[in-house]
């Protein structure tokens, strides 16, 4: 299973599920990132915390606990 996180700098994947419960998982889906969705690795700080994506047309910055629960492929 490849997550969000594993996702190299400049790539780009597709969502393909949402692992996760309740308040998380409705909170990555109100940010966007839905099944189907391609999602572009922008940034990675320095310490890996947070990445910056684009999704939807924007920029978005989540961290990487959240990102783990991103299934691409």
């Amino acid at each position: 299973m490849k997550t969000l996180r594993d996702v190299g700098i400049g790539e780009t994947a597709s969502v393909v599920r949402l692992h996760g419960e309740g308040a998380v998982r409705r909170r990555i889906m109100d940010m966007g990132i839905t099944r189907n969705t391609p999602v572009k690795v922008r940034k990675v700080a320095p310490l890996g915390d947070p990445i910056e994506v684009t999704v939807r047309n924007y920029e978005l910055s989540i961290r990487k606990a959240d990102a783990e629960m991103i299934e691409v492929e």
